[in-house]
């Protein structure tokens, strides 16, 4: 049996300790937190949003941080700050440009194929995250704002996903408690939300019960590959430990541009910074006053989740400000005061403030597969759909690993109910 190391316990690395399990390998997940699911997979904005697949490598995100760059509670904030990764970034967004509509199409086609999966293994699983089959919304003030909309759906479409312009009226009697003036919307049914950190700390119990060895507080230090074995080197409690495997899999959120470098491999993330709340609804008058529907404020680059009764999440924003994890009180306070603009009926007394850095490539795609070196792999800069594409991207690479590696043991564990083919 082939054994392989899995960097990282965030949603990505948990999925794909789980898709190698199911495939017969001999997992070992690293983490270096106590549990799983700490860092950006902790409280991001709980949508399982295949309509929100629309890249962000296009002319007005440029126009829009160059507008907002002096702006402090700007949705888009740009630190001024030169650093030849952020310049290179930049560089290689830009000359994405070109490639908007086709990349945008692929991610729609993968977040759709994503569901099968996803809710596929929570049901195998037994792991309750809190999901609601509610769909999304998209909500626009301006005629300008629902028109590109509509460009948008088309290139949904291509991907596999329909979804359905709405009037005002039709978007108050989708989710009545939406207070404000829209211009129009647009709806998918077929969108999801829930709980990202109870669902990879469910998923995370499945992966032990199934044999994987789980790893926790094991800061990874350093990676190495020579083409037939893979060394991961360890903080120890009595210096540097080393252990040895078959292959690698790097799934290290925004850690991953710092593994890939020590493996032989350019993988360009850049941390952009993502701010939530989660409001505690306290009491039966912000409970009935929160929204049960999914929402995605196109203006404000804000969404929204329900989780449970008495737990509302609103997320969104993008810091480009390098690893910086700071909680920016003038970073919050726009979140707050939107929660008090659309939902004037909820309570904000008792808010939880969170920040934490998406792992994003310059063309805004997930880097999945190879590395140059014929046991590391990659599954990671997923960016702003990391939750949404996980599963999927995780049945990719183990794919990719089961072609690459092998003298692997037959399937060890059974079955449970997922595509074996990339999507």
């Amino acid at each position: 049996m082939k054994s392989i190391a899995v960097i990282g316990g965030g949603i990505t690395g948990v999925t794909t300790a789980y898709a190698l399990a199911q495939r017969g390998f001999a997992v070992t997940l690293f983490e270096k937190n106590r549990y799983a699911a700490m860092e950006t997979s902790f409280a991001n904005g709980g949508q399982l949003s295949a309509s929100n697949a629309e890249v962000w490598t296009h002319w007005s995100t440029i126009l829009k941080g160059l507008k907002w760059m002096l702006k402090s509670d700007a949705p888009l904030l740009v630190n001024p700050k030169p650093s030849w990764h952020k310049i290179s970034w930049f560089a290689e967004f830009i000359a994405n440009i070109p490639h908007y509509q086709r990349n945008t199409v692929e991610t729609a086609r993968m977040a759709v194929a994503a569901r099968e999966h996803l809710f596929a293994w929570a049901q195998a699983e037994g792991v309750d995250f809190d999901l609601k089959k509610e769909g999304i919304l998209h909500i626009y003030r301006d005629k300008k704002g629902f028109d590109h909309a509509g460009h948008v759906s088309k290139l949904l479409a291509q991907g596999g996903l329909p979804r359905r312009a709405v009037t005002s009226a039709e978007m108050k009697a989708i989710e009545p408690t939406l207070a404000g003036t829209y211009y129009g919307g647009y709806f998918t049914e077929s969108d999801s939300t829930g709980d990202i950190h109870k669902f990879t700390n469910g998923l995370a119990a499945a992966i032990e019960r199934l044999g994987v060895t789980v790893r926790y507080e094991q800061s990874v230090t350093a990676l190495q590959a020579d083409d037939t074995s893979a060394t991961v080197v360890v903080d120890g409690t009595s210096g540097p430990e080393v252990h040895t495997f078959d292959g690698v899999v790097v799934c290290a959120g925004v850690e991953s541009r710092r593994f890939a470098a020590q493996l032989g491999d350019r993988v360009n993330i850049y941390p952009v910074k993502g701010y939530s709340i989660t409001v505690n609804l306290l009491d039966a008058q912000s409970q009935a006053a929160a929204p049960h529907v999914s929402l995605l404020d196109d203006e404000t680059k804000l969404v929204t989740s329900r989780l449970g009764v008495d737990r509302f999440r609103v997320a969104g924003t993008a810091e480009f400000n390098g690893y910086n994890k700071d909680i920016r009180a003038d970073r919050i306070r726009p979140l707050v005061e939107w929660v008090h603009q659309c939902f004037p009926g909820v309570s904000t007394r008792q808010v939880l403030p969170w920040a934490g850095l998406r792992p994003m490539m310059p063309n805004m795609m997930p880097r999945v597969g190879r590395g140059q070196t014929a046991n590391v792999f990659y599954n990671t800069g997923h960016g702003h759909l990391g939750w949404t594409l996980s599963a999927v991207t995780a049945d990719m690479v183990a794919n990719v690993v089961k072609d690459a590696m092998p003298g692997r043991a037959s399937l060890a564990v059974p079955d449970r109910g997922f595509s074996r083919q990339p999507a």
